[in-house]
Parts: structure tokens; sequence; C-alpha cells
């Protein structure tokens, strides 16, 4: 966490370093990799976890689905990084203005539906709608509640779950603010 913290604020204060991609690392992760955290976050052109977090090559396992939606090639990419990698960090990275908590909302108070693939999508979203808010308050508050609820699902898969038990592994939720690019944890 402190790593990705420290790499937040050179992202947020121009001062990126862009570790890890000289020739002599490229060369290195031929023969393996050893990143020490998985980031599951969205597929927003503006929210690519390597440069939020000012990481190179080998740094980061970067996981993305819209509204980071959990299915079984998610999870099993996931799965791959803890298990066989060892990683002992996973983030849960929803961010600020996400299109398809949006589109769930939407879903949800027009009762319309979306082509097959973008419902699923929705689908897997709206168990997270906050129906006590409105606007785009509610839209606010079901990105941090869908992160932690796709964080509390990681957290009860049985391997990761053991792996936590063992102190081995931190399951957190975040979020990236698009107006300030700043990652704060949410609790």
């Amino acid at each position: 966490m402190r790593e990705l913290a420290a790499g937040n604020l050179r992202w947020r204060t121009y001062c990126e370093r862009h570790p890890d991609e000289s020739p002599a690392v490229r060369q290195e992760l031929t023969s393996g990799q050893h990143p020490f955290a998985v980031v599951l976050g969205c597929i927003d052109s503006r929210v690519p976890p390597e440069l939020v977090f000012d990481q190179g090559l080998g740094d980061l396992m970067t996981v993305r689905s819209a509204g980071e939606v959990l299915d079984e090639a998610v999870l099993g990419s996931i799965a791959y990084g803890v298990l066989e990698l060892g990683i002992p960090l996973v983030m849960v990275l929803g961010h600020q203005s996400c299109g398809a908590v949006k589109a769930a909302v939407q879903v949800d108070e027009s009762g319309e539906e979306l082509p097959a693939h973008m419902q699923y999508l929705v689908d897997q979203i709206s168990p997270a709608i906050d129906h006590s808010k409105e606007g785009d308050a509610r839209i606010d508050a079901t990105i941090d509640a869908n992160v932690e609820r796709v964080r509390s699902r990681l957290a009860a898969e049985p391997e990761l779950a053991a792996k936590v038990d063992a102190g081995d592994l931190a399951i957190v939720g975040a979020r990236y603010e698009l107006t300030s690019q700043l990652v704060h944890r949410i609790a």
C-alpha cells in the first residue's frame, strides 16, 4: 500500500519516475515476474493503474473489466496472481464518474435493457445500487458500494480467504478521483 500511495503522489504532482522500464529490467522480466499487487480496475481509459500508481513493467498485475465486474475469468486471473505468484495485495479500484455504474443506475431507474453483453455488466453492478440517494449522489454512492461488494466477494473466496486469514494477503477497496487524481481507500 505504501508503494502504491507513493506512486499515486508522484502521479498527482507530475513527478512520475516511470520506474522499471529500462532495457535491463525488460531483459530480467523475460525469465519471470514478481508483481507486488493485483489491481482490479475498470476498463475506463482515464484510469490505467500503471500510470495512476506510477509503476512499471513487472510491478502490477492488472485485471480490468467494466465496473470492476467480477466473473470467472476475472476471478481466475486474480487467483493466479495470489496463489501462483504469491502477490500479497489485491486492490479493487473504482473511480469517479464510472460509466458502467451510471448505466446500471439508469437502467434501474428506467427499466429499459441494454444490449445483451452490456446488460450482463449492469446486472452484476445493480445489487450495489444505493436507493437511499438520488441523482449524482446515487451514482457516487453506488461506485463505492460496488467496490466494497466486489472486495467482499473476493475476500469470501475460500482460497483467498485462507491467505487473508494467514496474514499473507490483504484485499482492499479504493477509489480514484478523476478531478484530483487521488486514490483513497474505501472502508
